[in-house]
């Protein structure tokens, strides 16, 4: 028969010598500490002698103990660090792209104003314009380069009117509508302007290409004068564009004349001006009755 577990020798003699050292290890501090307390009061000098000594054996193990809470907290330090450091780079992202977004939309009126400010110093200089407004779209095909301008025949616009820009030329109205047009632009293949290099005259002939830009052309087949930079202006020629328009620089020389970028770019242009044609009947009537043309929208400012 098994005895039972509270009468077994081994377990019995375990519990009285665990307690015998536990006795033991009492017995012995309070002793120590009985000795280091009389020992403190007879002589002071060897008991600090004595715990100077403590302190060295000691010493190591605290060393030890700082490091690594130095090395637990420069841990902690290095991920709040971090942690603040994504946060706080989140939040710069986000105010370098609100100040991005605010820096386009000023320099967009910053052009607009500018575009509006010339549009308006050329009315006062020059009384043919019929009225001002905006390019909403412009479309481009194979065949057509096409423009839809913001005013129509409420404020007297009319098929055959040239239209411009603050920096140019942009082409002429095709069709108008109640409060919209449509505008043929410089660069369709169906448009010719008579044009001249502006720093000596030479008249020439401007083709749309279709694709954005321009084919010059001079009228002596036998000579190509052009010469990269060069300014084309309109002629007055034809009796529709009136003289001195902007209308394009050369890009480049070709072998039937050169190659030429419009100066006003209708995918950046939004202010312009619609003109009146520039025939013998409207100079004579502007010359003997001027009427100024309809006010140009206000600038913009910068919210």
């Amino acid at each position: 028969m098994v005895r039972p577990a509270a009468r077994r020798p081994g377990q019995s003699r375990k519990a009285q010598t665990s307690l015998f050292v536990a006795y033991v290890i009492a017995v012995t501090g309070a002793v120590t500490g009985l000795l280091l307390a009389i020992l403190s009061v007879a002589d002071p000098v060897g008991f600090a002698a004595l715990r100077v000594a403590s302190h060295e054996v000691t010493a190591p193990v605290a060393r030890g103990t700082r490091s690594v809470i130095g090395s637990i907290s420069g841990i902690d330090d290095a991920v709040s660090a971090y942690v603040s450091a994504g946060s706080q780079n989140s939040r710069l992202r986000a105010e370098l792209a609100d100040a991005r977004r605010q820096l386009v939309a000023t320099s967009a009126l910053q052009e607009e104003n500018r575009q509006l400010k010339t549009l308006l110093k050329l009315q006062e200089a020059d009384k043919t314009g019929v009225a001002n407004g905006y390019l909403l779209t412009s479309t481009s095909t194979s065949s057509k380069r096409i423009a839809l301008l913001s005013i129509g025949r409420n404020v007297g616009v009319a098929a055959g009117q040239p239209v411009r820009g603050a920096d140019g030329l942009i082409g002429r109205v095709l069709s108008s509508g109640p409060s919209v047009s449509q505008v043929l632009l410089l660069t369709d293949v169906d448009n010719i302007v008579p044009i001249r290099r502006a720093r000596d005259g030479l008249p020439a002939l401007a083709y749309g290409r279709g694709n954005g830009d321009l084919d010059i052309r001079t009228l002596n087949i036998a000579n190509n004068p052009f010469k990269p930079g060069d300014i084309m202006v309109t002629s007055g020629t034809g009796g529709l564009y009136p003289p001195n328009v902007p209308v394009a620089i050369i890009v480049r020389r070709t072998s039937e004349g050169a190659l030429a970028r419009p100066l006003a770019d209708p995918a950046k242009v939004d202010a312009v001006s619609v003109l009146r044609p520039y025939t013998p009947d409207n100079i004579e009537a502007q010359a003997a009755h001027p009427a100024a043309p309809a006010a140009a929208p206000a600038p913009k400012t910068a919210p």
